[in-house]
Parts: C-alpha cells; structure tokens; sequence
C-alpha cells in the first residue's frame, strides 16, 4: 500500500501565498513523476504543475509565474509553492504520484485526498 498526506492548505486573502506538501509512504520501490492537480466546484480535475524524479517541471499556463513545484527525493516528497494567489485558484489540491512497488512490478498511480485551498477576502 501507497499512501500520500497532503498538508498546508487552507484561507489566504487574494494576493497572498501558500505552501503545500504531500508526503508519500507505504511501500516504495521507486518513485517516478509527482505532481499537483485541482478541483474547484462544478469543474473536472486540472493539472497545476508536474516534476519528474530528475527535476524537470511543467506548469499549466495559468499558474506559471506564480506557483513553483520542487521535490525532495530522500523524503518522497512534493512541495507547491503557491504567490499572488488569485480567487480563480480556490479548489481541492490533490497530490499525485507514480509509484513502482517493487522491482518489475508496473507503475501506478496514486492519489492523495486533497486539501482545500481557499482565496477570499
């Protein structure tokens, strides 16, 4: 079993910034890309950002700028750095990540339960 904890969100007024964390344990054999995603009310599920366990990273258009995705590998860990937050980014923040169980097992992905990100005066 896989489990991943995302932590850090919460109320910010429009402007201001959060950091988001998510944590991955259970049974690891090897971690691949992590990432963020979100969902706001009556809307599907959207990319926020994408980091592969070298570093390379890929933002959706609308938070480029403003968010920043990194990842500490020895902690099987994902951050999201969130400035100049805006009301459109209020959603549920899920974590994401593909995960290998064990040597040639395939790999799969795995979710976190979200956490609430609220921008609002």
């Amino acid at each position: 079993q896989v489990q991943l904890v995302e932590s850090g969100g919460g109320l910010v007024q429009p402007g201001g910034s959060l950091r988001l964390s998510c944590a991955a344990s259970g049974s690891i054999f090897r971690l691949n890309g992590m990432g963020w995603y979100r969902q706001a009310p009556g809307k599907q599920r959207e990319l926020v950002a994408t980091i592969t366990s070298g570093g390379i990273t890929n933002y959706a258009d609308s938070v480029k700028g403003r968010f920043t995705i990194s990842r500490d590998n020895a902690k099987n860990t994902v951050y999201l750095q969130m400035n100049s937050l805006k009301p459109e980014d209020t959603a549920v923040y899920y974590c994401n990540a593909e995960v290998r169980v064990r040597v040639y097992a395939p790999w799969n992905d795995y979710w976190g339960t979200g956490t609430q990100v609220t921008v609002s005066s």
